[in-house]
């Protein structure tokens, strides 16, 4: 178990400054001078703090395993709200996007990696980063669909839902820091309605409390949970394999008793992610993916 960063027992933590390129955005200065940052995604979680710059401790991904330091810019939570505040976003905001402030982007400039990172999610949760990866000829690809605020935005079109294979054209933003999908119409009609027609357990509509809509009761004792595969044909024509594409709700005793396609309908942007994610190596800045 790591402990909680605190800036104030860090011996190399700084706070950036209103002057920092870092802090350009409008009523992002505070009036202490600080920098300020706050983060809303999807699911409403939301994370807000200052700016602080300290070190980053890595080793190299080689048979020497040497030690690199390298100092990033990072935010330092001092409120977190939703749903993930009890674990999923305890620290701050760790940016991996494509912005200058971005971490692969701070170590891309100082020469410490290329400008590419990759990230897998293990089926236990527990996952790892690794800054520089460029990837192997046996992954499937895809290219990012750039625009005026760049994000991970990729194109599907086609998807596999039980074996049965519809063309289904859509935009969608890889997103690790969204614990589940979101997306809208006409693919989330599709894609629910296909897995609840090749569901063979029993659909559960008698709790609204439930966060997903296509839900389904599983057996006292059932220990294997079996559910139509969900796969996303991505533009160029690799298959994206959503390996973990449901979650499993346990009840005060430790029992397994619904099971959920792990999908929320949304009226915003389609975003993938972390649960489509689990057991996938993504590397990003140039798309690939790999079982």
């Amino acid at each position: 178990m790591f402990n909680i960063y605190n800036p104030n027992t860090s011996t190399t933590s700084s706070e950036v400054p209103c002057s920092s390129d870092f802090c350009r955005q409008p009523g992002q200065c505070s009036s202490q001078g600080t920098c300020e940052y706050r983060v809303k995604y999807i699911d409403n979680d939301t994370s807000s703090g200052i700016l602080v710059e300290d070190v980053l401790h890595l080793i190299t991904d080689d048979d020497q395993a040497k030690p690199v330091n390298a100092n990033i810019t990072f935010g330092c939570g001092q409120v977190e709200t939703g749903s993930s505040s009890d674990g999923g976003v305890p620290n701050g905001l760790f940016g991996l996007g494509m912005d200058n402030i971005s971490v692969p982007s701070i170590l891309a400039k100082k020469n410490l990696t290329s400008n590419s990172f990759s990230m897998c999610f293990g089926a236990d949760a527990v996952g790892r980063i690794s800054f520089g990866d460029k990837g192997s000829s046996d992954q499937g690809k895809t290219p990012f669909n750039t625009g005026k605020y760049p994000t991970y935005n990729v194109s599907i079109t086609q998807v596999n839902v039980g074996g049965k294979v519809q063309n289904l054209e859509f935009s969608a933003i890889f997103d690790s820091g969204t614990s589940f999908t979101y997306l809208n119409d006409p693919a989330y009609t599709h894609i629910s309605e296909s897995f609840n027609k090749r569901a063979s357990a029993r659909r559960n509509t008698s709790n609204p409390d439930l966060l997903f809509e296509y839900c389904y009761n599983l057996r006292a004792n059932q220990t294997n949970v079996t559910y139509p595969v969900v796969n996303l044909t991505m533009q160029g024509g690799d298959t994206f394999y959503v390996n973990n594409p449901i979650v499993v709700l346990i009840n005060e005793q430790g029992e397994a008793v619904i099971y959920c396609l792990a999908i929320i309908k949304s009226d915003d942007v389609n975003i993938i992610g972390r649960e489509f994610l689990y057991t996938i190596n993504l590397l990003v800045r140039t798309c690939f993916f790999i079982d």
